[in-house]
């Protein structure tokens, strides 16, 4: 019962997420009542139930009936989902916060994985609709992926000095890894003059480099090219991009980062298996 409840909440949640989506890239206040954006009619309550309204009106205004987004009621159903999967699946970088067997710490966990994972969506679906990652997002990600790892210095037994100085010794690590993990896109910005990596990239690559560690992040980063080479040939052998079209690689930095979350140890364990052979 409790993943139902989840995945309402997560729908909920999407809902918002979408209002982030089209409006932090441009710039507009969060605040004010949704609107079509074809129309410029302010929408009702019956308009906005998550998925539901929009397989009610068949994915199009009630007003003006232009056709709505497939992004919307897709965003919303990723969000419920993710929520699901998040409560169920035991995600090593996350497990570490607060004392292990105590309720209050656990659902301290979950808030901020809920939150991490939020706020990668609206980075994802920014990037890919308007290749624009809103800064406040980066904020935002960077602050849950500090949490993370303050909660983890905090359960560590420092051995000599006090708690200021394990904490510095213990970040210091992990904010030269976000530096490693940066490097390579923040080349590719330099060398292209932004042309063929947006600086929205740089930074969310070292966020993923500070939460991930060194060798995840490096892995991370190696799996966000392979990635976006491969959408990139299957796109231009479409004809659905030409050679020199502009991708957004923030999805693909948000999906290599996601899978090392959820499948670290496959990952490495299959590596090992190349390597060895």
């Amino acid at each position: 019962m409790i993943n139902f409840y989840l995945f309402l909440l997560g729908l909920a949640v999407g809902s918002f997420l979408n209002v982030l989506i089209d409006r932090l890239p441009k710039g507009e206040s969060i605040n004010g009542r949704s609107r079509c954006d074809h129309c410029k009619k302010k929408l009702t309550g019956w308009d906005l139930i998550p998925v539901l309204s929009f397989i009610i009106l068949r994915g199009r205004c009630r007003y003006c009936k232009h056709k709505l987004s497939f992004y919307y009621p897709l965003v919303e159903l990723i969000t419920g989902l993710s929520f699901i999967l998040i409560f169920n699946y035991q995600i090593s970088p996350l497990r570490p916060l607060g004392f292990e067997g105590q309720a209050i710490s656990q659902f301290l966990n979950l808030l901020i994985s809920l939150g991490l994972f939020s706020c990668l969506i609206v980075i994802f679906f920014s990037d890919l609709k308007y290749q624009i990652i809103p800064d406040s997002m980066q904020v935002a990600f960077f602050i849950f992926s500090l949490l993370l790892k303050s909660a983890e210095i905090f359960q560590k037994k420092c051995v000599g000095g006090g708690l200021l100085h394990c904490y510095i010794a213990t970040l210091l690590p992990w904010l030269f890894s976000g530096v490693v993990v940066m490097l390579p896109i923040l080349f590719l910005w330099w060398v292209t003059r932004g042309r063929g990596m947006g600086f929205g990239d740089v930074k969310l690559a070292f966020s993923i480099g500070f939460l991930l560690g060194l060798k995840d992040g490096i892995l991370s980063l190696y799996l966000a090219f392979i990635l976006g080479a491969v959408v990139g040939l299957v796109l231009i052998i479409l004809k659905k991009k030409k050679l020199k079209s502009k991708i957004a690689f923030g999805p693909f930095l948000v999906l290599g980062m996601i899978l090392l979350f959820f499948a670290r140890s496959q990952i490495w364990s299959l590596i090992y298996l190349i390597y060895r052979y």
